[in-house]
């Protein structure tokens, strides 16, 4: 795998994991808290990590994953196709990925971020990428501030156990050697979730691969199962079920 290096005005672009504890807070009818571990890849997505290929049931990015079409080329062609239906043109710009691996076969993001640069490397865009369980998708596309924070009104089904309606409150800033993101759903000016990602850059080994791959096993399908665990227990104290539009 390559090696991390610093380039002139950019960060390193090659791909990186990041450990990191995710928290997720109910604030209000119920009050619950969560936290588990787990740990993201983050590829530029014109050079995506050179995996052997006994390695890649352990890691794999696939086109049907993410954004658009799944018979497209690759991801990034996705990504460029979104973004041109948003009148939005990189000129070869890079774009950054921040999301979980398929692990045999298995993908499941909640949030998926892409930071897409142009031609002289500043930030033009932020696309946050939402999964549900019930395999649907929805992306949200953001112009941050210079520290990353920017909003958008919630017009995508998360949960049976979120209202329709509100603003997610997003910072998103590109990870460095740091890895923070923060997204709180607010209603009526208060919030009612927040949820936050934390972790530590470190560079791709087989040996660093193989041992989150033990610490953090099925990463993918452990989460979906989780979410699946917090709902059951939110159901469990009689908390209102929002019924899925028909149109989603």
């Amino acid at each position: 795998m390559r090696a991390e290096a610093q380039r002139t005005g950019q960060q390193a672009t090659d791909p990186a994991l990041y450990p990191c504890h995710i928290s997720h807070v109910r604030t209000a009818g119920p009050r619950r808290a969560f936290t588990y571990r787990s740990y993201l890849w983050l590829v530029d997505l014109d050079r995506p990590p050179a995996i052997p290929r006994l390695w890649r049931p352990l890691a794999g990015f696939r086109v049907k994953d993410h954004l658009g079409r799944a018979d497209a080329p690759s991801i990034r062609s996705n990504v460029d196709g979104y973004l041109a239906d948003h009148g939005i043109d990189l000129d070869g710009g890079r774009v950054l990925m921040l999301a979980s691996a398929a692990t045999f076969g298995y993908v499941f993001n909640p949030l998926s971020v892409f930071w897409c640069f142009d031609a002289e490397g500043a930030i033009v865009a932020v696309l946050a990428e939402v999964h549900n369980t019930y395999h649907q998708r929805h992306v949200y596309l953001l112009h941050p501030d210079q520290s990353g924070r920017a909003s958008a009104r919630k017009d995508f089904y998360v949960s049976p156990f979120l209202p329709m309606r509100g603003t997610y409150r997003m910072r998103l800033p590109e990870p460095g050697p740091s890895l923070r993101l923060d997204v709180t759903l607010v209603i009526d000016g208060s919030p009612l979730l927040a949820a936050s990602v934390r972790g530590k850059r470190r560079p791709i080994t087989l040996g660093r691969l193989a041992a989150y791959s033990i610490r953090f096993p099925l990463v993918p399908a452990r989460v979906s199962l989780l979410i699946r665990w917090q709902g059951i227990r939110l159901l469990a104290r009689r908390v209102p079920l929002t019924p899925r539009p028909k149109e989603n």
